[in-house]
C-alpha cells in the first residue's frame, strides 16, 4: 500500500525510479481494483516495464476471510483467491500471495475456522496442478483469532501440502521477537518463495528498515540461508513522520533498496 494512490503506471515508473527490480501488485491498489481490475491495461504497463518482470502478486484480502463464520464471506473470499491465482499466471507472475484467514470472534481459531482453512486449501490444491505461478501461504501476527502464526503451524501445512510455498512476512513474526523471524527461516526456510520484509517494535507492524540492526539481522539470516527470492519492501506510509510526497517516497524506497542490496549482494 506505499503507493496506493497511484495508478498503475506511476506505481511501475515510481518502481524503476527507485532501482527496484520488481513489484508485488496487491490487486486491490483502488485506481485498479475499483475499475474492475483491467487486465489489458495491466499488461499494457508490464509490457512497457520489462526490467520489473516477473512480478509477484497478492491476493485480495481487505473485507474477506475464508475462515469467516459467514459462508458467503467465506465462499466469496475463496473465490477471489482463485481469481488471483489465475490473473497472477495469465500475467507471467512468478508467485501469489494468500492469507489464511482467521476466527472472525476474537477467540483463538476453533475446529470449525481449521474446517473452513482446509476448504481454502482444498480449492488452491485444485488449481494449482494446473497454475503457471507459484502458491505462497503467509504467515500471520500473533494475535488471539489469528491462523497460521507460529513456525510448527506453518510448518505442518507445508508438509502436509508439497506444492504450497510460503511467504515470509517479516513484520509478523519480529512482533513477536526476533528469534521467531530465525525460527521461521530455520524450520520453513526451503519452501521460502517471497519474503515481506519490514520491521515491527513496539507494537507497530511495517516500518521502515533505514538501516537498523534488526534489519541487517534479518537480512543476514536470509543470506545464510541461502534465499535468493523476491524481497518485498512492505512499509507502511502511515508510520511516517508526515505525508511523503511521491518524490519522498521513490527516495526513500531507493534508500531501502540500496540497504538490502548491501547487506544480501
Amino acid at each position: 500500500m506505499f503507493f496506493h494512490e497511484y495508478p498503475l503506471e506511476t506505481i511501475f515508473s515510481s518502481a524503476e525510479l527507485a532501482t527496484l527490480d520488481t513489484v508485488e501488485l496487491w490487486l486491490e491498489t483502488p485506481f485498479f481494483w475499483l475499475r474492475g481490475m483491467p487486465e489489458a491495461e495491466l499488461l499494457s504497463v508490464l509490457h512497457a516495464h520489462p526490467g520489473l518482470l516477473p512480478i509477484s502478486v497478492h491476493a485480495p484480502v481487505l473485507d474477506l476471510n475464508p475462515c469467516s463464520i459467514n459462508p458467503r464471506v467465506a465462499a466469496i473470499s475463496v473465490d477471489y483467491t482463485i481469481e488471483a491465482v489465475a490473473l497472477a499466471g495469465r500475467c507471467g507472475a512468478d508467485v501469489v500471495t494468500v492469507h489464511p484467514g482467521r476466527r472472525t470472534a476474537r477467540r483463538p481459531p476453533s475446529p470449525d475456522d481449521h474446517r473452513r482453512f482446509a476448504r481454502l486449501i482444498g480449492s488452491l490444491r485444485e488449481v494449482a496442478r494446473d497454475a503457471r505461478v507459484r502458491i505462497s501461504i503467509e504467515n500471520m501476527e500473533r494475535t488471539v483469532n489469528h491462523l497460521l502464526t507460529s513456525p510448527p503451524a506453518v510448518r505442518r501445512v507445508l508438509d502436509d501440502e508439497e506444492w504450497l510455498w510460503f511467504t515470509l512476512d517479516v513484520s509478523h513474526a519480529m512482533g513477536r521477537s526476533l528469534e521467531e523471524v530465525r525460527d521461521f527461516i530455520e524450520l520453513c526456510g526451503d519452501r521460502i518463495a517471497n519474503v515481506h520484509l519490514s520491521r515491527a517494535s513496539d507494537g507497530m507492524m511495517h516500518l521502515s528498515l533505514s538501516g537498523h540492526p534488526d534489519g541487517r539481522f534479518v537480512l543476514e539470516l536470509l543470506r545464510d540461508h541461502g534465499y535468493r527470492g523476491p524481497v518485498t519492501l512492505e512499509i507502511e506510509d502511515l508510520r511516517l513522520d508526515h505525508a511523503y510526497t511521491i518524490e519522498e517516497k521513490v527516495a526513500l524506497i531507493a534508500s531501502e533498496t540500496a540497504f538490502v542490496r548491501s547487506v544480501l549482494d
